[in-house]
C-alpha cells in the first residue's frame, strides 16, 4: 500500500475503481464509516472527464480521493498500476484535492460474488460491477 497524500480524518471521500473505459465511483459518509456505491462513470475525453470529477466534488462535498491501485498477488504493481498513478496524479491536479492509493487486490472478485449472492441478474451485474469493486476498496481503506 502506498499512501501519497495524509487523507483529512472527517468528511466525504471518493473512491475510484480506475478503468481506461469506465471509472467506479463510491463516496464515504462525513464520519467515514460506511462507503456506498455511487455511479460507474463512462470515460470520454479529459475535458469531459475533468467537468464530471469537478461537478463531483462540489456535489459531494468531497475532501479527498482513495484510488484504487491494482496490485498482483505477489505483491508487486503492474502497468495497470502505472496508469492508476497517473490517473490520480491528474486527478489531484484538477480537483485540487489530495488523493491516496489503496491495494484494490480482489475487490472486483468479492463485488461479483457479493452481486451474485444478491441474486442480482448477470445483466445488471456487469452495469454494477466497477462501482461495487470501488466500494469494497474504499470501505477496506476505511477500516484499516
Amino acid at each position: 500500500m502506498d499512501v501519497t497524500t495524509n487523507l483529512p480524518q472527517e468528511g466525504r471521500l471518493a473512491g475510484i475503481d480506475f478503468g481506461t473505459v469506465r471509472i467506479g465511483i463510491a463516496i464515504c459518509d462525513k464520519g467515514q464509516s460506511f462507503a456506498s456505491p455511487v455511479e460507474n462513470y463512462q470515460r470520454r475525453d479529459r475535458e469531459s472527464d475533468a467537468r464530471r470529477f469537478q461537478q463531483l466534488v462540489e456535489q459531494e462535498n468531497l475532501v479527498g480521493f482513495v484510488i484504487g491501485l491494482p496490485i498482483n498477488t505477489d505483491g508487486n504493481e503492474t502497468a495497470k498500476s502505472l496508469e492508476a498513478r497517473e490517473f490520480g496524479s491528474w486527478l489531484g491536479k484538477i480537483t485540487l484535492l489530495p488523493i491516496t492509493f489503496h491495494d484494490e487486490r480482489f475487490t472486483t472478485s468479492l463485488a461479483h460474488e457479493l452481486m451474485i449472492a444478491g441474486n442480482i441478474k448477470a445483466s445488471k451485474r456487469k452495469k454494477r460491477l466497477d462501482m461495487i469493486a470501488a466500494q469494497q476498496m474504499l470501505q477496506s481503506y476505511l477500516e484499516q
